[in-house]
C-alpha cells in the first residue's frame, strides 16, 4: 500500500467536532463568562431540549452512561419497586456497563442469549428466563438498532416487570415515529465522545415519563439533595456539568443529520460488501437503526482485521470478551451462553461516522472484498 495514502480512521473525533468548531467555542465562552459551572442554565436548557428530542417529559443529566443506568435502578430501589437480591434480565452480548449497573445496586444480573440476526436480546429467551425474583428487563439497543420493544413491552406488561432501555448507543434510532428512550419505563443514554451524540468529555442522561422517578434520580445525582444542604437520600455526585451541557446543545441540533449520514454509509457497506466470509448486519427496518457501529461477523475475524489493517483500514472489536467471562464476574463462570461467546469471537466493527468520505467508504468495501480464504 502507498505510504502516502492516509488510513481510513475508525472514527475521527477531531473531524466530527471541527464541523461545529465555531459554535462549540462560542458555547464554551458563554459558559466561562457565565460564572456558573454546575447545575446551571445550560444543563436546564439541555435537559429540556433532549427530552423534547426523545419525546419524553423528563431528562436528567448525569456524569456518564453507567451512572445513568445505575441511577435508574437505584431510583427504583428507593421507590420500593425492587430490593437487593432481585433479578434483572440482561443480554449477555453487551458492554460490561449493563452488568455493572445491576450488580452495583445489589441486584442479580441474569444474562440471556441474543437474537442470532439482530444480536439484540431475544424476547423468547427473556420470557423463559423470568422467575419469582425477576423485577426488570434491561433491553440494550446494541450498535444503535432498537431491540424488539413491542414484544418486550408485552412481556413486561404481562409479568408486571419494569422495562429499562440501555440506549447508550441508540441516539436517533426510532420506530413508528418514536425514538429510543420512549418505549420503556426509563432509559439511559451515554454522551461519551464517540457516541452519535457525543460530548467533549463524559456525560449521560436518564429519560423518563415518570415524574416520581425523575425527581428521585435528580436528587440522587446531587448527593441525595432536593434543595441545598437538605439530603433526603444517600446519594452520589453525578452531574452533567455546564460545559458539557453547552457542547451537547450545539451538537444535538445536528444529530438527525449525522444519523442520516451514518445510514448512507451503512447502506453502501451493505450493498457493496458481498463476501462469502463476511456477514453484514441484518436490519429489520432502516429507521430503527442509528448505526452507532457497523459490525460485521466473520469466522476468521482476526485474519480479517489484520488484512484490513494492512489495507489501511482501522477497525475495532466490540467486544472481545463478554461480561460473564470477565474476571470481574468470575462467579458467573458456570454460565453457558454459546451464541454470545461465539459472537464475541467473530464480530468486527468497520469505520463508521458522519465524516467518512465517499472514497473512505469505497476503500473499506474494496478492502473487505479482497479478503482471501488464505489471508
Amino acid at each position: 500500500m502507498d505510504a502516502s495514502v492516509k488510513d481510513v480512521l475508525f472514527l475521527s473525533l477531531k473531524d466530527v467536532n471541527a464541523r461545529h468548531a465555531d459554535a462549540l467555542k462560542a458555547a464554551a465562552a458563554r459558559v466561562i463568562d457565565s460564572g456558573r459551572y454546575i447545575l446551571g442554565e445550560e444543563l436546564i436548557a439541555f435537559e429540556h431540549e433532549f427530552a423534547a428530542y426523545c419525546g419524553v417529559q423528563h431528562a436528567i443529566g448525569v456524569g456518564n452512561g453507567l451512572d445513568a443506568l445505575s441511577l435508574i435502578l437505584r431510583g427504583y430501589k428507593e421507590l420500593g419497586a425492587m430490593k437487593e437480591g432481585d433479578e434483572v434480565i440482561v443480554p449477555g452480548h453487551t458492554f460490561i456497563a449493563s452488568f455493572l449497573a445491576i450488580t452495583g445496586n445489589g441486584l442479580v444480573a441474569v444474562p440471556v442469549e441474543p437474537d442470532p440476526l439482530s444480536f439484540n436480546i431475544d424476547p423468547a429467551v427473556v420470557e423463559a428466563a423470568i422467575g419469582p425474583r425477576t423485577r426488570a428487563i434491561m433491553a440494550v439497543h446494541l450498535y444503535g438498532q432498537l431491540a424488539d420493544m413491542a414484544t418486550l413491552s408485552d412481556i413486561a406488561r404481562r409479568h408486571r416487570l419494569l422495562l429499562i432501555e440501555d440506549a447508550a448507543q441508540a441516539h436517533g434510532a426510532m420506530s413508528d415515529g418514536r425514538k429510543a428512550g420512549t418505549f420503556g419505563d426509563a432509559a439511559a443514554f451515554s454522551f461519551f465522545p464517540g457516541k452519535n451524540l457525543g460530548a467533549l468529555g463524559d456525560g449521560g442522561a436518564v429519560v423518563t415519563d415518570d415524574p416520581v422517578l425523575a425527581a428521585r434520580v435528580a436528587a440522587l445525582r446531587n448527593y441525595g439533595s432536593d434543595v441545598k444542604y437538605r439530603h433526603l437520600f444517600q446519594g452520589v455526585n453525578s452531574r452533567l456539568d455546564e460545559m458539557q451541557a453547552a457542547m451537547l446543545r450545539v451538537k444535538l441540533q445536528y444529530l438527525d443529520e449525522d444519523v442520516a449520514s451514518r445510514r448512507l454509509v451503512a447502506r453502501r457497506y451493505r450493498d457493496g460488501i458481498r463476501h462469502p466470509y463476511i456477514r453484514t448486519p441484518t436490519v429489520a427496518r432502516e429507521e430503527q437503526h442509528a448505526w452507532h457501529l457497523f459490525v460485521v461477523r466473520c469466522s476468521r475475524r482476526d485474519a480479517l482485521q489484520r488484512h484490513l489493517q494492512a489495507q489501511g483500514v482501522q477497525t475495532l472489536v466490540h467486544y472481545p470478551v463478554p461480561p460473564h467471562r470477565q474476571p470481574a464476574y468470575a462467579a458467573m463462570r458456570d454460565i453457558r451462553l454459546p451464541l454470545t461467546e461465539r459472537l464475541h469471537d467473530e464480530v468486527l466493527s468497520l469505520p463508521m461516522g458522519p465524516t467518512l468520505s465517499d472514497d473512505d467508504v469505497a476503500r473499506v468495501i474494496d478492502a473487505c472484498q479482497t479478503f482471501g480464504h488464505a489471508a
